[in-house]
């Protein structure tokens, strides 16, 4: 796959000219979730906040407004939304996971526990439960209106990456194994897959037909894994997010609800359109001054959300766990990330007071999510069922 052309934009917070919502988080942004139906964005933080936006479209312009928040008792890691677009769940470092009946104005509850952070959090519409995966090596399914899980499912190390699409699930954990779970039968592994990658996973992300999933490392490198062992030959990796002789992490992987192209960030402050079909970059946009923490896409590919954390201090490139301090706690505690202070430079030069977080909306152009129907390759030009 092409990663040629990498456009680098010096000290600038902003270059793609993407909208900024207001009023920005205290701190690094972890995840990002649109509603499944309307353009209200949740956003959750490591300031312990989970706040939400409304977002309105008029004739190419954006407007937010925002709307109301709450708040966990440590940072708050994963978000996710009910497929009616009625109930927000959270999960993080206080181990337990929230749900915030937004729509009717109620107060959140708790409906999950863990017996470490909860880093990721999935609805599964076809079970009507709730999925959290953590570093306490399991996988549990609730039933909101049941005080324990449905079923606890032992991992072989600590959940890293999580996707759910219909009834594929996928999990990444921290020995590079790939589990692959059939919903139909979510008390079974169906497949464990060890990555193509050579360094810890970072991120998932399901084909939109199931058929496979994108997995994203620290190691600044993509995967692309079918699940039928016919389709193996078709898996490939590709580099990408990578300054010079600066490895930077994939931080997300999202594909296109419409077009089923997808979207890579990374600690290297930037997000390129990709065809994984034609192994094509579709375009690369313009490089931040600093990570991207998170990205999504709005319920119809219209808008794309994406989270900088602005340092003005060289990005992050970690390749292991490091111990974090919880500047909310006054506690430490381990976070696996890449994104936020360079903690090479030393502990006295962080300066959470003077950081500055962001969340930009970009509207993405339809010939940049759109697959082509041909392609340059070498100086001819092919169909892409040629490629």
């Amino acid at each position: 796959m092409s990663t040629s052309g990498d456009q680098a934009t010096a000290n600038n917070t902003n270059p793609n000219n993407s909208y900024e919502i207001t009023p920005p988080a205290t701190d690094s942004i972890s995840s990002l979730s649109f509603s499944p139906r309307a353009d209200i964005l949740v956003a959750t933080s490591w300031d312990c906040q989970v706040r939400c936006w409304e977002i309105t479209r008029s004739d190419g312009s954006i407007a937010s407004e925002p709307k109301v928040s709450m708040s966990h008792d440590n940072p708050v890691l994963c978000s996710a939304w009910k497929d009616d677009g009625t109930t927000v769940f959270t999960g993080g470092c206080d181990k337990q996971a929230k749900m915030w009946p937004l729509l009717s104005a109620a107060q959140p509850f708790t409906v999950a526990m863990h017996d470490a952070p909860i880093c990721e959090i999935a609805w599964i519409p076809g079970m009507n439960l709730l999925v959290t995966g953590s570093w306490d090596k399991t996988l549990k399914y609730w039933d909101a209106r049941q005080a324990t899980p449905a079923h606890t499912q032992q991992l072989p190390d600590k959940c890293y990456a999580l996707t759910v699409k219909e009834s594929l699930m996928v999990v990444g954990t921290g020995d590079r194994n790939l589990l692959v779970f059939d919903l139909k039968k979510p008390q079974m592994e169906f497949k464990r897959i060890e990555s193509s990658l050579k360094d810890q996973t970072r991120c998932l992300a399901a084909f939109p037909d199931q058929k496979g999933f994108l997995v994203g490392s620290i190691g600044g490198s993509v995967g692309v894994h079918h699940i039928d062992d016919a389709q193996v030959s078709k898996n490939y990796t590709f580099k990408c997010h990578r300054v010079g002789n600066t490895i930077c992490s994939v931080n997300s992987l999202n594909f296109h609800p419409i077009h089923g192209t997808f979207i890579s960030t990374g600690s290297d402050g930037t997000f390129s359109f990709w065809d994984k079909d034609s192994k094509t970059r579709l375009k690369a946009m313009s490089r931040c001054d600093q990570p991207i923490t998170y990205s999504t896409f709005n319920h119809d590919g219209a808008l794309f959300a994406y989270a900088v954390m602005h340092l003005f201090l060289s990005f992050v490139t970690m390749q292991t766990p490091e111990k974090h301090y919880n500047y909310a706690t006054e506690t430490p505690f381990e976070f696996v990330d890449n994104v936020g202070y360079d903690w090479s430079k030393g502990a006295e030069n962080h300066k959470p007071d003077t950081a500055k977080t962001s969340i930009y909306l970009h509207l993405p152009e339809e010939a940049d999510v759109k697959p082509k129907s041909t392609y340059k390759v070498g100086r001819f030009t092919v169909k892409k069922e040629q490629i």
